[in-house]
């Protein structure tokens, strides 16, 4: 079927983060979730659910981690044992699980990349660890490497848990794997377990490839935790159902028991819509990626053009961009005056730590017409006068 992902939806009054959390002429462009109806058959499959009208409490659901190990092998070529699938209500859980599991009697290190998605930050203060940082490196093209003597350096004798994130949020990179390869090497060298979020890697552009870290060979994924969700593919993040692939019996055992009684079961709800998603959503997914890919061009096109001093790089993945506003005058906070003057509400780039001073995160997973209608009042407030934000 033919999905119109140009429909205005209205999402305001829904109990939405994104659209409920600013008064009602801020055009939300900030939170992480798609405004695009998800596939028909994810719909129709939660209707049929609801009608059954009974909901008790979910038990162990092999047809769901089925789909999942049928998505894994035919997306990404990976075959994984229904065993080392673990479902988990959600990817930030999974990773504060690991970060959990993998603590010392003393604590230890947990190493992240920034500026990255600002849960990774306080994964590591939330488990009693100490959080350890390397900063991308920021080319003159506006693109971003990994400095591999910086990453070595930053790992110590206490850092015991290294958080990947691939497709990388917010910078859009998908690491190649010669770069992947490296980081795992170096890890494993150093007797540092990986922990990969995997969230968007269904979400990439043409020319790229998402390879899953523990997808490259049995020592790798023997040090790996890999954290997957249909949440950004197919729009159901407040459905929180995710997942994890553990491969290594101990490491899985130990991720397992950092639950402790505080992580419990899926959503009911969640395990319908994800099941569906991954049995019948791919027509919806591969319409979706074009219309997203198109987004982004004309989001890089138009930044690039009629926002002064504001520049971008294409996204490799994810629908989210990373936009460079150090040199288009604002004085203070760029977050802070497009809030103001423009009524655009954006992620703030500080908060992905450091390397995030004078950048904001877009979100473009939403129907052209409202893209164009954010970027045309940012293009206003840049060419107005009147005093900048100093906040």
């Amino acid at each position: 079927m033919h999905y119109d992902f140009d429909q205005i939806i209205n999402r305001r009054a829904t109990g939405s983060a994104k659209w409920d959390h600013y008064d009602d002429d801020v055009l939300p462009m900030w939170v992480a979730d798609m405004d695009f109806i998800s596939p028909q058959p994810v719909v129709d499959a939660l209707a049929h659910r609801i009608e059954h009208g009974v909901f008790g409490y979910p038990g162990e659901n092999e047809r769901l981690t089925s789909a999942i190990q049928d998505w894994l092998a035919v997306r990404f070529n990976w075959r994984v044992s229904l065993e080392s699938l673990i479902l988990i209500p959600g990817v930030v859980k999974g990773f504060n699980l690991a970060s959990h599991a993998l603590r010392g009697t003393e604590g230890g290190g947990v190493l992240v990349q920034t500026p990255v998605y600002y849960p990774f930050l306080s994964a590591p203060e939330n488990a009693g660890m100490q959080r350890q940082e390397m900063q991308l490196t920021l080319c003159p093209d506006g693109s971003y490497e990994i400095d591999f003597d910086a990453f070595e350096a930053s790992i110590t004798d206490e850092t015991r848990l290294f958080i990947l994130c691939n497709p990388h949020n917010p910078v859009g990179r998908v690491f190649r794997q010669g770069e992947l390869e490296r980081m795992a090497q170096i890890s494993i060298r150093h007797g540092v377990t990986i922990c990969s979020d995997e969230i968007h890697g269904d979400l990439v552009f043409s020319g790229q490839r998402h390879i899953p870290l523990a997808s490259l060979d049995p020592e790798i994924a023997a040090h790996t935790i890999t954290l997957m969700a249909p949440s950004k593919t197919f729009n159901l993040a407040g459905l929180e159902c995710s997942f994890a692939v553990i491969e290594n019996p101990d490491l899985r055992e130990k991720f397992v028991g950092a639950k402790q009684g505080l992580v419990g079961w899926v959503n009911l709800m969640g395990q319908t819509a994800a099941l569906a998603a991954y049995r019948e959503g791919q027509e919806w997914l591969d319409q979706l990626l074009v219309y997203l890919e198109a987004n982004r061009d004309y989001l890089y096109d138009y930044v690039n053009t009629q926002l002064p001093g504001v520049s971008m790089i294409r996204p490799e993945g994810t629908y989210l961009a990373w936009l460079d506003c150090r040199k288009a005058g604002i004085e203070g906070n760029p977050q802070a005056f497009f809030l103001e003057r423009a009524k655009v509400a954006l992620n703030d780039g500080p908060k992905f730590g450091q390397g995030g001073e004078g950048f904001v995160r877009l979100n473009f997973g939403c129907p052209r017409s409202l893209l164009t209608d954010g970027l045309n009042r940012m293009k206003a407030a840049l060419h107005s006068p009147g005093p900048s934000s100093s906040n």
